[in-house]
């Protein structure tokens, strides 16, 4: 489990060198304009959305570590390519590789710390992976921030060739993991001949609400961190562009310092309900922004409250990390983990796609309904979330519950009948 969770750790560092610079690198150090810089990051979204629906199976059938090899490798590829990437066919070619070869890491991650974790530890183990992950993104971005000269196309290809080495370096790293004879993995493998495909996932009930769950989730705060969110900000609140990296900043910091405080939280709680009170969080966030940018405050008041904002963004994040994706895990038959984890993928990926789409026009010009309408989205968060409840077992909803001892702890037997059975 350490081994994976490094190697997860590393891969987020990778992508931290570069995802921030992507639009830069592209439009202005290459010089093929802000189109192309939108076609690429299109083909990299659109990548993802193309590979997912086949990599679940490919995981299920073959197992998580050779998909997450190939993955390695091709996101190793895209991102040399990305880096020696001078023309547009051959940006948006790197752009497609690099973009398929990122989306199937994480369900085969995911995979993999099912295979190796208990019901009951699977809480912990994905809150660490998110805490790990958000770590590294945030290192790698500070660090290739001091490496980067937008005058020297140069610069980008060490911050490119540094996350090859690191998808590199997760592929050797997870290459050594052996999970076979390991007894957390009991019950866990994929079985034969188990009833599979969309087909049964769309057919589980529980499935389908959490996947439409985790839509409205990243559509309402992921898809508008660096779209609609961003782009209220600036125009509603007059917040500095230079803000929005002191925000993120703030997120980031959150979840740094507030995820293990906050799994103590969590353990104890069903999962519904955890998710119900993020959307409540987050509506309360909404609002603040709201205040940022339609309110008549001072502008120190309007970029305290809009910092706020991503703050709370953060504080739910942080709480959703040991709930979403082991409730995923342990929904899914044995045979299916990695088609549900991908499935989940997949859905977040649409929501990523579409926020922005929707967000970011609304963001800029609709101030008062684009604050209405997240509000309202979030407060869905927690109907939804309520409604799931009812249809997860006690031990779903609730893992520490499996991990209570029976109350009987020892049964009395008399001397004289203890020495006739002896």
């Amino acid at each position: 489990m350490r081994r994976i969770q490094a190697g997860s750790a590393l891969s987020a560092f990778g992508l931290g060198f570069t995802v921030p610079y992507l639009y830069v690198y592209v439009a202005q150090v290459r010089g093929l304009g802000a189109t192309t810089a939108g076609v690429v990051l299109a083909v990299f979204a659109m990548a993802a959305l193309v590979v997912l629906p086949f990599s679940g199976r490919a995981i299920d059938r073959r197992g998580p570590v050779p998909v997450l090899l190939a993955a390695s490798g091709l996101a190793a590829v895209g991102a040399v390519g990305m880096g020696l990437a001078s023309s547009v066919p051959a940006a948006v070619g790197a752009a497609a590789l690099l973009g398929a070869g990122t989306a199937v890491l994480q369900p085969a991650l995911a995979t993999m710390i099912v295979w190796c974790s208990e019901p009951v530890g699977r809480t912990r183990a994905f809150a660490l992976q998110f805490f790990l992950q958000n770590l590294g993104l945030g290192l790698g971005g500070l660090i290739g921030g001091q490496l980067v000269d937008v005058n020297r196309p140069d610069s980008f290809l060490l911050l490119f060739s540094i996350e090859a080495a690191m998808f590199l370096v997760l592929a050797a790293v997870v290459g050594t993991v052996r999970t076979a004879g390991s007894p957390a993995l009991q019950g866990a493998r994929p079985a034969e001949g188990g009833r599979g495909g969309v087909r049964a996932l769309l057919g589980h009930k529980a499935m389908v609400q959490l996947c439409v769950l985790g839509f409205v989730l990243f559509f309402a705060c992921y898809g508008q961190f660096e779209s609609g969110l961003a782009a209220y900000g600036t125009e509603a609140a007059g917040i500095a562009p230079s803000t929005l990296g002191v925000a993120l900043a703030a997120n980031t910091a959150v979840i740094v310092l507030a995820q293990f405080l906050v799994l103590k939280f969590v353990e104890r709680r069903k999962r519904s309900r955890v998710i119900a009170a993020v959307g409540l969080i987050w509506a309360l966030a909404w609002i603040i922004a709201g205040y940022a940018g339609l309110g008549h405050g001072s502008q120190a008041m309007a970029t305290a409250a809009f910092v706020s904002t991503y703050a709370l963004f953060g504080l739910g994040e942080a709480m959703l990390s040991p709930t979403v994706a082991p409730l995923v895990a342990d929904l899914a038959p044995e045979s299916m983990v990695g088609s549900y984890n991908s499935a989940f993928a997949l859905v977040k990926q649409l929501a990523l796609a579409v926020g922005p789409a929707v967000g970011g026009p609304m963001g800029a010009s609709l101030h008062g309904p684009y604050i209405v309408t997240f509000v309202l989205f979030s407060l869905l968060v927690t109907v939804l979330a309520v409604r799931l409840g009812k249809q997860l077992t006690p031990v779903q909803n609730q893992p520490s519950l499996a991990a209570k001892p029976s109350r009987i702890v020892v049964r009395h037997q008399p001397e004289k009948e203890t020495a006739a059975a002896a």
